[in-house]
């Protein structure tokens, strides 16, 4: 494990984790939309999708957040919240205890023994971020956030933003600021993929979780093995 840096006393500590392929192995969302949709709505629904997942793939930004959207609208529009925020809650306790970590899960647990506070900073909705937060005991849970409306039902489009690339910074930043901090924090960030680079960019302490490695695009960030 790398080297842990030295901060000040009285300096606040604030960790920032992604969740997807970082605490968690591989990805988690299309697994949730198979939880609350079924696996063969889901399929269907993303077949005729298709282009625009593809290309928001490999384009990434607008194009990612736009076909994701897209998506959850045909999978989610009109489901109730109350029940898909019940399902998420189990969804998101099982691919944890499935998929977590475990040398990473041993970082989160370091921090909180340091007294540091810890933040998941993540794409993944909202819904199961909080429930893997809880679960974790960690301070903050930041995720994609989903309309509701008036009647208790997911409206099937995001509440802001969805939270990737330069949006986890700047709800990282919010969420910091909400705290009130006596001093602005040291900020350590663990990502696995270039929707963490501002993340880490904006840190003070920046690691790449990504199985790539130096072949990664958080190539130039050490890992916690040097």
């Amino acid at each position: 494990m790398a080297l842990l840096n030295k901060t000040p006393m009285d300096t606040p500590v604030v960790a920032a984790f992604d969740l997807d392929g970082t605490i968690t192995d591989g990805g988690s969302v299309f697994h949730w939309l198979e939880a609350i949709a079924g696996k063969a709505h889901t399929y269907a629904h993303a077949t005729r999708l298709v282009v625009p997942l593809t290309i928001g793939a490999i384009r990434s930004g607008k194009w990612a957040d736009s076909a994701k959207e897209r998506l959850f609208h045909s999978l989610l529009a009109g489901r109730s919240e109350t029940a898909v925020r019940e399902e998420s809650v189990k969804f998101g306790l099982e691919h944890l205890a499935e998929k977590g970590r475990p040398y990473v899960l041993d970082r989160v647990k370091w921090h909180l023994s340091e007294g540091h506070e810890v933040v998941i900073v993540s794409a993944s909705p909202q819904l199961y971020v909080d429930a893997i937060r809880d679960h974790l005991g960690i301070t903050g849970g930041l995720g994609t956030r989903l309309g509701v409306d008036a009647r208790g039902q997911l409206t099937g489009t995001y509440l802001g933003k969805n939270c990737r690339g330069s949006e986890k910074m700047r709800r990282l930043s919010e969420w910091i600021e909400s705290r009130n901090y006596p001093m602005p924090p040291t900020i350590y960030a663990y990502g696995n993929s270039r929707g963490d680079r501002r993340l880490l960019k904006g840190s003070t302490y920046g690691f790449n979780l990504g199985k790539l490695g130096k072949l990664g695009a958080l190539r130039h960030y050490p890992t916690l093995e040097n």
